[in-house]
């Protein structure tokens, strides 16, 4: 089977130094395995998600020599506009565990005393697992979210960077939302319903979503679907130890075109990530290069000459 990676940005803001290293390697790594890219839009979030945004994400790309097969900005790629396969998937998920509306405030998801999941979000009670049907009727008439009770079992899996993982869905992760109470798809059903229609086989991303992965893994299973192998990268972080964001207007891709030519930029952020002596390099020139044993397991301090 062919290596199918993906570049999956949020168009909520201007590219960053952090989006552009993990875009580099989910390209390097497909491409040095004979594969193809996919290109899709993660826009579901339709309060932050701008089209000028996805219009310069992909006009970004290119300007780094960034290429893909399928997808970019055009129908059919971007979540805004594939309600349909998450409702789909909706279903079918329904079929095989129990989905149930939750009225829970946010106030009381993020109690300080509530024990929170590896990625830091609350780990949920369960309270409205167990509601009657008189008190789900009583609530009717409130905006509800839609989650999926998840089993008392150990999810298992080799991340392409990391090595072994494991986590207890029940104990780590707790009922997790599929559907928010504003009628917005959540992140996990929307990326993994996405991931399995178009076939993607490899996901290169940061380690801060290594957390989530369990839970993707078992909706590709209720789906029916192979889960792609997860390759997790150590996250930039500036010399005071703060972790990169879009905050940071001096690292996004407006300024950094304007200070470096794209190979000038391409070799640098190959140098992070142990590929390259850092000279100016097209991404094509890398691939040979490319070797996850190569990329560091630890957070990757950017180079002060870049901040």
């Amino acid at each position: 089977m062919q290596v199918c990676g993906r570049f999956a940005p949020s168009p909520s803001g201007r590219m960053h130094l952090g989006n552009a290293a993990s875009a580099l390697a989910a390209w390097l790594s497909a491409r040095s395995q004979g594969g193809k890219m996919v290109f899709r839009i993660e826009d579901i979030d339709t309060a932050r998600c701008r089209p000028e945004y996805a219009r310069q994400l992909a006009d970004d790309l290119r300007w780094m020599g960034l290429d893909w097969d399928e997808g970019g900005d055009v129908p059919g790629y971007r979540q805004s506009g594939r309600a349909a396969v998450y409702e789909d998937a909706l279903a079918r998920i329904a079929r095989q565990a129990k989905v149930y509306p939750c009225w829970c405030t946010r106030a009381e998801l993020h109690a300080a005393s509530a024990p929170h999941a590896s990625d830091g979000t609350p780990l949920y009670s369960g309270r409205c697992r167990s509601l009657s049907d008189e008190e789900r009727a009583a609530r009717a008439d409130r905006p509800a979210a839609l989650r999926v009770e998840v089993p008392d079992e150990m999810i298992t899996w080799t991340d392409g960077h990391y090595g072994p993982q494991k986590e207890n869905l029940a104990r780590e992760c707790g009922d997790f939302v599929l559907r928010r109470s504003d009628g917005l798809w959540a992140y996990q059903l929307a990326v993994t319903a996405d991931d399995a229609a178009m076939g993607v086989t490899e996901v290169v991303r940061g380690r801060d979503l290594l957390g989530s992965t369990a839970r993707q893994i078992w909706l590709h299973r209720l789906l029916g679907h192979e889960p792609p192998r997860y390759c997790h990268l150590p996250l930039l972080t500036a010399p005071d130890g703060r972790r990169l964001s879009k905050r940071e207007r001096d690292l996004d891709l407006g300024a950094l075109r304007a200070r470096y030519s794209a190979p000038e930029l391409v070799g640098r952020i190959a140098a992070m990530l142990g590929i390259g002596d850092g000279s100016p390099a097209e991404p094509r020139d890398l691939i040979p290069l490319f070797s996850w044993d190569k990329i560091p397991r630890q957070d990757i301090v950017v180079p002060p000459g870049l901040m």
